[in-house]
Order: structure tokens, then C-alpha cells, then sequence
């Protein structure tokens, strides 16, 4: 697979409909929110993990398209596969216990040399997707390196202030005889759901040229980026979550691999403004408007960047 040769930027659209996006569970669940501004807030994890969730649904986890964090996976047993499968030895993931007593005394060297290492750090690289897409830190237990991935993604951030709300709930059932007992055959028992009524995020990414030739992102790694971008969240649907929908996805190509402008002076050429009754709260993504330098974004096209060396493509 050819390694990626330029370096991108890219804006990330998408919107939720009574629901909500990314709980916080220091505060019982209830949607992000900027305490000071009441914007919503979307966790770079959280986006990771839905691009990860597609690429496992797509390719059913198998290499190169593995996926190294998922749902109760246990990381140091991957660790260990890694190196059995450059042929070195490693030694069992050291416990808490084990942790606690080097603690209070010289650290025990980690298990692997430099060599070994860094052919298992390739390994993994090679192997799975959200590794040389990400990055990750795999110097736990047994040692296969650190990698800082060529992509990364910012908390996205809602175009407006939104209100969450706590919707009760009411289940037609009860979990035991002592509730229906004490109920007298009512047979009812009350829940919370936690939703934002509208809201519409904005999402800015980077992807590293320079970075890539280290983990191995290549072309076809791009592609799937891309692609899970625009499905991810039509396979991340959940009664928690309502109605979430990729909107718009904008991205800026630069001719060489270190890049042609600032990213900053990019992501300012995607404009999000208010259209109709700006006093009204936003209830549908028609209540917005995307320009790109000025002109309106209608369709899936190749437009004209004003910055020398860069330029757009606007994929959803």
C-alpha cells in the first residue's frame, strides 16, 4: 500500500435530533456542555470510536484492518501476540500488585529490546488500523513502543447554544415481586433519557504526511477514513442517541507532505451561519448555512481554494 504523500485538513459536520450525542458521566449522563458558553461538546474519543466501530463492522476485525481498542479487550494480551509473532519471548503483563511493590523500589526494566520493540511497534502498526491511524501508547506490560497516529480530531463543538433536557420515562414492567407487590399490580417503574432537541457540531481534524511514513497510513487507510466519516453514525444508531447524521465533510489537500498554509487559515474558510428566523431555536439542519470563502456549499464537488498550494474537496 502506497503511504500517504500529502498532508490534510478536513471539517466535519454532523447533526443530533433529540438525543444525545456524548454523555458525561460526571454529570449522570446529561449531554457535554461548555459550562460558560452552554455549546455541546463531542469528545475526539468519542468520534475515534465510532470510526473504529465501523471499520470493524466492515472488514469483521481482521487484518490490517484490526482494531486494537474495542470493547473489553485486555491490551497486554495483544501486546504479548505481537511479540510471539516477531518470534521474541515476552514475559506475563506485570500486575498491580507487582506495580505497587516496584514502586517503592528501582522500576523493573520493561521486557524487549530496542529491537524487539520497535519490530513489534511495527507489527501492530501493520496489523491495525486505529494503531497507525491514531497512534497509542503499548509500553504497558510487556513493550511494543508508543506511536503518535496521523490523525487527529478535535473536540467538536455545537454551532449554537443547546438546552439539554431530562425526559422521564415509564417502563410497563417491573424488574421483581416486591415491586409488583408493593405497586399492587401497577406494574410500573420510572427512567430518565437525556436529550439535546437540536443541535448541529463542527469537527476539525489533521492529518500528518510525516507521520504516516512512520505508521504506514497509506491511500487506502485515506479512503476508509473518509468513508467512515460519512457512514459511521447511520451504524451508531441507539435509543440514546436519537437521530444522528453526517452533514458535511470538507477537506483541504495540500500539494506537499509538511503543507502549503496554516490549518487555522483553512478551517476559517468554512463559514456556518444562521439562515431564517435567527431567533427562533435551530431545529433542522435547513436552518443553517455552509459557505466555503464565501459561496455556498450545494454540492459534492472539487472547488477552488484561494490558498496557493491547497485544494477542496467537499465530500458529503
Amino acid at each position: 500500500m502506497a503511504i500517504i504523500q500529502n498532508r490534510y485538513e478536513f471539517v466535519y459536520l454532523f447533526d443530533v435530533t433529540n438525543g444525545n450525542p456524548n454523555g458525561d458521566p460526571d454529570a449522570g449522563n446529561m449531554p457535554r456542555i461548555d459550562p460558560e458558553t452552554n455549546h455541546g461538546l463531542v469528545t475526539d474519543v468519542c468520534l475515534k470510536r465510532k470510526i473504529r466501530n465501523y471499520v470493524m463492522f466492515k472488514n469483521d476485525n481482521k487484518p490490517p484492518y484490526r482494531i486494537y481498542i474495542q470493547e473489553k479487550a485486555i491490551l497486554n494480551k495483544t501486546h504479548e501476540e505481537a511479540q510471539q509473532a516477531i518470534g521474541a519471548t515476552p514475559e506475563p503483563a506485570v500486575t498491580g500488585a507487582d506495580e505497587k511493590k516496584e514502586a517503592k523500589g528501582k522500576k523493573k526494566e520493561r521486557k524487549g529490546s530496542g529491537d524487539e520493540v520497535e519490530k513489534a511497534r511495527a507489527w501492530m502498526c501493520q496489523n491495525f488500523f486505529d494503531v497507525r491511524t491514531f497512534g497509542a501508547v503499548m509500553s504497558t506490560g510487556v513493550n511494543c513502543g508508543q506511536v503518535t497516529g496521523p490523525v487527529q480530531i478535535n473536540f467538536a463543538r455545537s454551532l449554537d447554544p443547546v438546552t439539554p433536557l431530562e425526559i422521564t420515562i415509564t417502563r410497563m414492567a417491573v424488574t421483581t415481586e416486591e415491586k409488583a407487590e408493593s405497586q399492587k399490580g401497577d406494574n410500573r417503574e420510572m427512567g430518565r433519557k437525556h436529550i439535546i432537541p437540536y443541535g448541529l457540531y463542527r469537527a476539525e481534524g489533521y492529518i500528518s504526511a510525516k507521520l504516516a511514513e512512520k505508521t504506514g497510513f497509506a491511500d487506502q487507510d485515506l479512503a476508509l477514513l473518509w468513508e467512515s466519516l460519512a457512514n459511521m453514525l447511520d451504524h451508531d444508531h441507539s435509543a440514546a442517541r436519537g437521530k444522528m447524521s453526517a452533514r458535511k465533510l470538507i477537506v483541504f489537500r495540500h500539494e506537499s507532505a509538511l503543507g502549503n498554509a496554516p490549518a487555522h487559515k483553512l478551517f476559517d474558510l468554512v463559514q456556518i451561519a444562521r439562515v431564517g428566523d435567527e431567533e427562533a431555536p435551530a431545529r433542522q439542519f435547513g436552518d443553517y448555512q455552509v459557505t466555503l470563502n464565501g459561496k455556498q456549499v450545494t454540492a459534492s464537488d472539487h472547488i477552488v481554494c484561494p490558498v496557493p498550494g491547497v485544494t477542496i474537496e467537499v465530500k458529503l
